[in-house]
């Protein structure tokens, strides 16, 4: 109770608006997929591709849009994105065409990946060290208790049939917007710009280019991402498509919501344990989690036996995402916060792969032999521990440099 307190007002907009903001994405968003394919019937390719430019944009303009953080400060930014993405989920709304999605989705990620660094930046310089751990939970945690009533909203509103609920998305991030707007008016930031902003954007990407941890860590982390955003592309198609699941759509949005309240309940009790570990050995077990059990949707065919598969997965996707974070904060330089959780953003390579990846797996395969789709699905995210490995003898060795530092 006592950290709750400490916790700076702007911290508590973000993850109330993020609690909001997210059941806005989740009752729209992952129905995307469905849409597209059962109502407008395109190919599970074309289908994977749209859902993939998302993240493609992401990546193209998390690291810049970081950057701009450090240097114009986080309220431009962030008031800046979040009333585009506004523009964005109307555009969404009355979206009809293939390419028009393509466009929608894009710009969806574009603002999405600028808006999200930005706030856990953000959160980050209102926040002491000794509550980082929690103030990164809390905003993990809020996401999710959205995404437990988003979907159950999405099927009540039609969401795999029609993109009406893309305009309730933009009412959302309407209030949103001005509830930080207003909150940023009454408190005052220590430094809305800090010492990066003499640092060019050039500069910026030199220092991010040579820090080999950090490269590692974003490739660790991309064969992560790869895995889990099969839970949001090639999942809700499989299910649509496999004729052993009766009522595809209704299946993945009773599982989607499962797989929230599941991290409601056990993310407390993980991040206990994972606390006294580092981050990394966090994420090379979920990685572990996530693999095996993507390649157990192959034999899971009764709706007991899917979510008993999908508890499983969403406990990889606690370890993964809880200490994703902190690691980050961990990692980065202190004058160049917004820079690296930017830098993040490349991470989002996954969730082109992840989509890419399953599509074809799907045109190729189909739903007939789930064992080589979700057999391949495994291996490709199982690659990544390797790297996270790379990753924890590199930290290992960056505490040795520091300790010999301060003994001499």
């Amino acid at each position: 109770m006592k950290q709750l307190k400490q916790i700076h007002p702007l911290g508590w907009n973000i993850l109330i608006g993020t609690i909001f903001g997210r059941m806005a994405t989740s009752m729209s968003i992952p129905f995307l997929a469905i849409y597209l394919t059962q109502v407008k019937g395109v190919s599970a390719a074309m289908t994977g591709t749209i859902i993939a430019v998302s993240s493609l944009a992401g990546i193209l303009s998390s690291f810049y849009g970081g950057y701009l953080s450090d240097k114009l400060g986080r309220k431009k930014v962030l008031l800046t994105s979040i009333f585009l993405w506004i523009l964005v989920f109307i555009g969404f709304g009355v979206a009809d065409s293939v390419l028009s999605f393509f466009i929608m989705n894009a710009l969806n990620g574009v603002c999405r990946s600028v808006f999200e660094p930005t706030t856990r930046a953000l959160l980050s310089d209102i926040t002491d060290q000794k509550n980082k751990l929690l103030i990164f939970n809390l905003r993990y945690a809020a996401i999710n208790v959205g995404v437990v009533f988003g979907p159950i909203l999405g099927i009540f509103l039609g969401s795999a049939k029609t993109t009406f609920p893309f305009y309730i998305a933009a009412a959302i991030y309407t209030l949103y917007g001005i509830s930080l707007l207003l909150t940023f008016m009454k408190t005052e930031l220590a430094s809305e710009a800090n010492e990066t902003s003499r640092i060019s954007f050039r500069e910026a990407f030199h220092v991010t280019r040579k820090d080999k941890l950090l490269l590692l860590t974003l490739v660790g982390i991309i064969l992560c991402i790869t895995g889990f955003s099969q839970l949001t592309s090639t999942l809700p198609q499989y299910f649509a498509m496999s004729p052993e699941i009766k009522d595809g759509a209704r299946t993945f949005s009773i599982l989607l919501s499962l797989n929230a309240v599941v991290v409601l309940i056990i993310q407390y009790p993980v991040v206990r344990i994972a606390r006294n570990y580092s981050p990394i050995r966090s994420i090379m077990l979920g990685n572990l989690f996530v693999g095996l059990s993507l390649f157990s949707f192959a034999f899971a065919k009764s709706i007991w036996m899917i979510g008993l598969v999908v508890i499983f997965f969403t406990v990889g996707e606690v370890l993964l995402f809880a200490m994703m974070d902190v690691l980050i904060d961990e990692i980065s330089n202190p004058d160049m916060k917004g820079t690296y959780f930017g830098a993040m953003g490349f991470t989002q390579l996954g969730n082109v792969l992840g989509p890419w990846t399953g599509g074809l797996l799907l045109d190729s395969y189909g739903v007939s032999d789930p064992a080589i789709l979700f057999g391949c699905l495994m291996i490709i995210t199982l690659s990544g521990l390797p790297v996270l490995l790379l990753v924890k003898k590199e930290m290992e060795k960056k505490v040795t440099i520091i300790k010999q530092h301060v003994h001499v």
